[in-house]
């Protein structure tokens, strides 16, 4: 009666229900790497987490694709293809037509095209620089964008596909795993180069921690991100000083001694329009150049064999892109579909034409089962199937608790929700009420996971089981010390990796 002074009616709440948990976020990656720019306006963008969730959002704040640049001409002689050079030969004349990569290789826009066709929603960009002088620096990585990423609470994935294109790819990754194990995030990773040896050396230098939270895909996927529009004139250049004698690929059987073929005709009358520009004798506008160099680059394409080839190595040169963008695509799309406990396999890849290697079932034994537990899982191509992810382990394959991505992510998604509503019982007075309340709230929370089937069990209580309490959990002095105890059990589903089927005959029965 002592709160009461003034009579009348007075009316109290009480709560009827515990607190929930709010489920976290399962498939938010986070993309490092270069870009165009990276502003919103007047204000910097760079090494800052940007939230994204399309192409369109992504050109606002960072830019579109870079404009990688060829260096065109026609070499007698032998010449060998590198990283940075492709060549059309003609063999019957020793000569070859060579295109030379001008600059570095930029790839983040083409592998969130990739990331958004395979299922991709919202993700957050990390510009570490831009296409002229930017450089995917491990340092800056670690010492700056990684502290970064920890303030940013929704962030479950961490992909680099650039790295591929750098000589400290396996420091950064090194760093990054050390991120994901501290954060309880998971990674995406590529293998750097393609060959023999290729996956071997990745796993020779990749180490041996935290490998249960990160997974590598192999081989690289040829794709159809670029099309034949998108390679023109202004990316297929010449050295306009001079212009190119192609007297060894064209056939001048039926001509005069000395005359020119009229695609050699065409070919002068261009770069006189160009090469007068440089001399200061006419005057093009930018646009008139660029217009001049695209009907070069078309009136070649259809006239000269070499050169039309040549523009399809370009385009597959420039389309050939590590799996882990699209990969991070996928987690998305079956998260969003099936949830984060069933494994991301057995989905086909979109925007890919075919894997750059063909993997059979014997060469895919040492990816999947290597003796080192460092699986690798394959993307491979199965006839009337297209292109399928057909792999689910994580790289510390020996490990029976984290062999299986799927456990991995499922895990870190309960502790993660867990934690978060468990906040709520900080300084709680540690008795029983307090116990029984989180312990109400935990278990509807694994209840409602088991119905959707996340937790294998007929019953729940074959699925999960939650302890809290003096002489189960906690003992006198735990309470003294102001700690409070919780023991979660859960049964996490493994995936069905290996189906055998016996069949045998039986005796006729009529």
């Amino acid at each position: 009666m002592g709160e009461y002074k003034t009579p009348g009616v007075y009316i109290k709440e009480k709560n009827a229900f515990p607190n929930s948990v709010v489920e976290a976020e399962t498939a938010i990656p986070a993309f490092i790497g270069l870009t165009e720019k990276a502003e919103n306006g007047t204000e910097s963008l760079l090494n800052k987490p940007v939230k994204i969730s399309s192409m369109m959002e992504y050109n606002m704040y960072f830019g579109g694709a870079p404009i990688l640049k060829f260096m065109l001409s026609v070499e007698s002689g032998v010449v060998n293809e590198d990283e940075k050079t492709l060549l059309v030969c003609n063999k019957g004349k020793n000569v070859s037509l060579k295109a030379v990569r001008q600059g570095d290789l930029y790839t983040l826009y083409y592998n969130l095209v990739m990331f958004f066709a395979n299922g991709g929603g919202t993700c957050y960009i990390v510009s570490v620089g831009d296409y002229n002088t930017g450089v995917l620096d491990k340092n800056v990585i670690k010492n700056t964008v990684l502290p970064g990423l920890k303030k940013v609470q929704d962030i479950t994935m961490l992909v680099v596909p650039e790295a591929v294109n750098t000589k400290d790819c396996m420091n950064i990754y090194t760093d990054i795993l050390a991120h994901c194990e501290e954060q309880n995030r998971f990674a995406i990773v590529d293998i750097p180069s393609l060959g023999d040896k290729a996956v071997d050396t990745f796993r020779d230098t990749i180490g041996g921690n935290h490998l249960s939270y990160a997974a590598a895909y192999y081989p690289w996927l040829e794709t159809s991100v670029l099309s034949d529009n998108d390679i023109n004139g202004e990316m297929l250049i010449w050295n306009y000083t001079s212009v190119p004698d192609l007297s060894s690929f064209v056939d001048k059987a039926n001509l005069k001694s000395g005359e020119d073929t009229p695609m050699e005709k065409y070919v002068n009358i261009c770069f006189g329009k160009i090469i007068t520009k440089k001399d200061g004798e006419t005057k093009l506008s930018d646009d008139d150049v660029n217009r001049t160099k695209n009907d070069l680059h078309n009136a070649l394409l259809q006239n000269w064999p070499e050169y039309k080839l040549l523009t399809k190595k370009v385009k597959d040169y420039l389309n050939l892109l590590p799996p882990s963008a699209a990969m991070a695509g996928i987690y998305t799309m079956v998260d969003n579909t099936r949830g984060v406990w069933k494994a991301p396999a057995n989905v086909s890849v979109n925007y890919v034409n075919k894997p750059s290697m063909v993997i059979d079932n014997k060469a895919q034994e040492e990816l999947n089962m290597p003796m080192n537990g460092k699986a690798v899982n394959a993307i491979r191509s199965f006839v009337g199937e297209g292109v399928k992810v057909w792999g689910a382990r994580t790289l510390n394959g020996n490990s029976q608790d984290w062999r299986y991505i799927n456990v991995r992510r499922t895990m870190s998604f309960l502790e993660h929700s867990v934690q978060n509503a468990a906040r709520a019982y900080v300084f709680e007075p540690n008795d029983a009420n307090t116990w029984i309340n989180m312990k109400c709230m935990i278990e509807n929370f694994l209840r409602s996971v088991w119905k959707r089937g996340g937790l294998p069990g007929a019953v729940p209580e074959d699925a999960y089981s939650v302890h809290v309490g003096l002489g189960d959990t906690m003992t006198p002095e735990d309470i003294l010390e102001g700690i409070m105890r919780i023991t979660v059990l859960v049964a996490i589903s493994r995936p069905a990796e290996f189906i055998e089927i016996t069949f045998q005959q039986q005796m006729q029965k009529s």
